[in-house]
């Protein structure tokens, strides 16, 4: 397999979320490249199913698409060593109000990989509870129940196109096809 080399890689802008860096990069052809890289801890995610089977899902504000999406529960991580499961259960409470009894890894994906690093982990959670939202302030969110089939027509109609909410829903789609 032909070599690509780093040669350096240099912080342009720290962020809250994310750090933005410059990659300087030596490819197989031996031309010296500059690459975009987004350094980001990590973020979990969840698929709440309640007890009549439909996904808990959350409807807020994106500010990169200027416009209100349909999610799955999620957010980043406290610090990079945080269990991911702690992080999703805690941002299903967070976000919906609910607790779960019981959660498992659900799939594991990569965001966006031409540049950046994030990884989110997506579990199933199952046995919920419902309690009291705990938003942070800059949070508007608002947790409604859906079918999977009623998800699904959604993704086709180009109604969800979260990468993450899409292959959690297909994810879980496929799991309850086999069971």
């Amino acid at each position: 397999m032909e070599e690509f080399k780093r040669i350096a890689r240099n912080l342009v802008a720290h962020g809250a979320i994310i750090d933005y860096y410059q990659d300087t990069m030596q490819i197989p052809n031996g031309n010296v490249v500059k690459w975009d890289f987004i350094k980001h801890k990590g973020a979990a995610a969840v698929v709440p199913v309640d007890d009549k089977g439909r996904l808990i899902m959350v409807r807020q504000y994106r500010n990169a698409l200027e416009r209100y999406t349909l999610e799955i529960p999620a957010g980043g991580l406290n610090s990079a060593d945080e269990p991911t499961m702690d992080a999703a259960l805690r941002e299903l409470e967070e976000e919906t109000g609910y607790k779960a009894a019981h959660a498992e890894l659900l799939i594991s994906i990569y965001t966006t990989v031409a540049f950046c690093n994030e990884k989110i982990d997506i579990y199933l959670a199952t046995g919920l509870t419902s309690g009291k939202q705990h938003l942070d302030e800059d949070e508007y969110v608002q947790a409604g129940a859906y079918t999977v089939e009623e998800l699904t027509q959604k993704i086709f109609a180009g109604e969800i196109q979260d990468s993450k909410t899409v292959a959690a829903i297909m994810a879980y789609k496929d799991k309850c096809m086999r069971a």
